[in-house]
């Protein structure tokens, strides 16, 4: 008689492409992710005996807890088939403990590719449930959860009902607020560069930059203004100038590692344009259908199956000579303590070309599938050879000998840029020779400015994170999507982070007041202590210790030591309901006026000239009463004055100057794609007028094409016609 087997997972797209690979004993179920957490709405965990949790069945996870348990109880042997990660290992201990499957029976099986073959070796090599990584998990859940239920109420009391605080999450908007701080700071300074293009007798042009007086190199800022940059002009007004000397060399560019979560997700979002949780929920479908490795790790190692696999796709389809010569490439990781999957995120076959599996994949999916291809055959390939031309120029000016520089590069030989190209383009200088007489076609100064440091985006956010060791391949997409969600931050254009304004209020009061709770050695330290115990080499109960007793002794006593006037300031402003004194507060949305005799009166009302107390000139289409700006979670907005008699709302346009070069009548708006949230800018006559950029207008139009300029990168303008090279950076000075 055949043996029913009971195979468990957490999705219901990885029970379906599991299935598939298993016989009719098999039965696989989906557990919907976790079946138990921590309640909500208390604590559940008991801080005074060994910070035993209280686990609870959520609502939404009882019936199906119900179907497990019926099926467990006719099946002969059960599977716990969950990631192998902290997260994966908990969810399986979870089911056992619901399911009272007894330890010693229980087969925990494990994979990092949802392939036939992983299937099969898995389910012959079962293994006992690792509790050091439920303990590292469990340890994880519960500070977050003493953090999170101990200092939140303290921010609602002193400064904003609402507000949250957490071990990861606080550290993230400190890097936010802290970068912020320095854009505000930053004070412009001006400097020009003097460039010229040369010629050689056969009129072939090539540019070059002056570098160097009187053999002395000249430092960025060596030209602070226009006059000495006219005085360098003036100088070589009828200077001759010559080639000094030449030096050629050849440079090999090695291929990057295949990707872990943090460099793709870094990846993904400068090339594609994904957010970090973009990123993720696409790698994940793409795991769970089985067309890549697991992708929630800290590993750059590949397996040799996809070692051997991929040098013979590469030698069958690009040639013998496109494969490393040295053999199969292996990469050291270079997190301590790496402690997710055990292999990088790759393809599950190497010949899994991404046309080929254009037709079962969407085209996110399908962009990322590409990326990750990619980047793994792109590992085992050989070097690009790059011919690197230094040519230095000089020019016997009135007043000194300036030496200009100019640099060419070919690209001898593409190497794994034919199947991952990068930005490095090809500039071919002519040939030239020592003392070869060259001549000015042009010459200019061109100003430029020093340009603040960038805000982050997710890219940079998950490599500040990783490079502070703060957080693990599975907590960067959730800390950056909980953040937004929470007011904290929110994406502008180009999709950078910046902080609200209550995010600096509740940063300065945790860095004040819990220093160590937003430290960025003190959270990588805590990191440190979960990867020992899922390691094995500390014990969930005393790390919580250590963590609890200092952070609950600091807690109440700053409770009663912390003042409303963190986010209370007094007005002369009377309320007109009660006459009391209105006051200044701070709500998750912004500052605002509210009565000082609160709770026994709520009046409560934007702050004068605000933009949420201004009325507009538009009439509310439902009653005809003027229209106010008003504020929400997700930015100003249009309300009737006559609220809440009347709740008619619309959006706000932001018009930027721009009218629509398409239909000549409507005029450029910014809006946010519903998908990414990204900002591009649109003809305010849709659908009428379909006429849309991504890039932000200049309202100028091409010399070349006569399409629109948009903004380019740093601070450049180019024109927004893919099919035109039109590029204009900085102001330009004629000689």
């Amino acid at each position: 008689m055949a043996s029913n087997k009971l195979v468990i997972v957490e999705s219901p797209t990885k029970a379906k492409t599991i299935g598939s690979f298993l016989g009719k004993n098999f039965t696989v179920k989906s557990s919907f992710g976790h079946v138990r957490d921590l309640p909500k709405g208390k604590m559940g965990v008991d801080t005074e005996h060994g910070f035993i949790p209280t686990y609870v069945i959520p609502t939404k996870s009882r019936k199906i807890v119900t179907e497990l348990k019926k099926a467990a109880a006719k099946a002969d042997e059960v599977y716990f088939a969950t990631d192998e990660d902290r997260e994966g290992e908990a969810i399986s201990w979870h089911l056992a403990e619901l399911l009272d499957q007894d330890p010693a029976k229980l087969k925990r099986i494990t994979f990092h590719e949802i392939t036939k073959e992983a299937i099969a070796h898995a389910i012959e090599h079962p293994r006992s449930l690792d509790l050091r990584l439920v303990d590292a998990q469990q340890a994880r859940r519960i500070l977050d959860r003493l953090v999170g239920y101990e200092l939140s109420p303290l921010l609602w009391k002193k400064v904003a009902r609402g507000l949250s605080a957490g071990r990861v999450q606080s550290v993230a908007v400190r890097l936010i607020v802290e970068r912020e701080r320095e854009i505000q700071a930053f004070k412009p300074q001006e400097y020009w560069t003097i460039e010229a293009l040369f010629s050689k007798k056969n009129k072939v042009v090539f540019p070059a930059k002056l570098i160097a007086k009187d053999g002395s190199t000249l430092d960025k800022f060596a030209c602070p203004d226009k006059a000495s940059t006219d005085a360098v002009l003036a100088a070589l007004k009828d200077a001759s100038a010559a080639v000094k000397s030449v030096e050629r060399k050849e440079a090999h560019r090695a291929p990057a590692a295949p990707f872990t979560t943090s460099t793709l997700q870094q990846e993904a979002n400068r090339r594609l344009n994904f957010s970090a949780k973009q990123t993720m929920m696409f790698a994940q479908q793409l795991y769970e259908h089985g067309f890549i490795t697991y992708m929630r790790t800290d590993s750059v190692n590949l397996a040799e199956k996809f070692l051997s696999e991929a040098r013979a796709w590469i030698t069958g389809s690009l040639g013998e000579k496109y494969a490393n010569a040295g053999g199969p490439r292996r990469f050291k990781g270079k997190q301590k303590g790496a402690q997710e999957a055990h292999e990088a995120i790759r393809p599950t076959e190497a010949a899994n070309e991404p046309q080929a599996l254009a037709a079962k994949l969407d085209l996110d999916q399908l962009k990322l599938y590409d990326l990750i291809w990619r980047r793994a055959i792109a590992s085992q390939m050989s070097e690009a050879v790059l011919n690197q031309t230094s040519a230095t120029i000089a020019a016997k000016g009135s007043d000194a000998v300036y030496d200009f520089r100019a640099n060419g590069m070919t690209i001898g030989f593409d190497g794994y840029y034919r199947i991952y190209p990068t930005d490095a383009k090809e500039t071919i200088l002519p040939d030239l020779a020592p003392e070869e007489p060259v001549s000015f076609e042009k010459l200019e100064g061109v100003q430029h400015m020093t340009e603040p440091p960038a805000r982050f985006s997710d890219a940079s956010l998950v490599k500040a994170l990783e490079e502070y060791g703060i957080g693990r391949p599975s907590t960067y997409a959730p800390t950056i999507t909980t953040i937004i969600e929470r007011n904290y931050v929110e994406r502008i254009e180009n999709r950078r982070l910046k902080p609200t304004e209550i995010a600096f209020v509740v940063n300065d009061l945790l860095v004040e007041h819990f220093p160590e709770v937003v430290d960025y050695n003190f959270t990588a330290k805590m990191e440190g202590e979960l990867d020992e115990i899922a390691e094995g080499e500390k014990k969930m109960g005393p790390v919580l210790e250590g963590f609890w007793t200092p952070f609950k002794k600091n807690l109440d006593a700053k409770m009663k030591e912390i003042s409303k006037s963190v986010s209370e300031k007094p007005t002369d402003i009377k309320c007109e309901k009660c006459g009391k004194p209105m006051v200044e507060k701070m709500g998750r949305f912004g500052k605002f006026l509210a009565c000082s005799g609160f709770p026994e009166c709520k009046n409560a009302k934007p702050l004068p000239g605000s933009e949420e107390d201004m009325k507009t000139d538009e009439k509310c289409p439902t009653c005809g009463a003027p229209m106010m700006v008003k504020r929400g979670r997700f930015g100003p907005f249009l309300s009737c004055s006559r609220y809440p008699d009347c709740k008619t709302i619309k959006k706000i346009e932001k018009k930027i100057g721009v009218m629509c070069p398409e239909c000549g009548k409507g005029e450029l708006v910014e809006r946010r794609s519903i998908k990414t949230r990204r900002a591009f800018y649109s003809c305010n006559r849709y659908p009428d007028c379909k006429f849309a950029v991504w890039s932000k207008p200049t309202g100028e139009k091409c010399p070349k094409c006569s399409s629109l300029l948009v903004l380019g990168k740093e601070g450049s303008v180019v024109c927004s016609n893919k099919e035109c090279d039109f590029k204009k950076e900085g102001t330009v000075v004629p000689a």
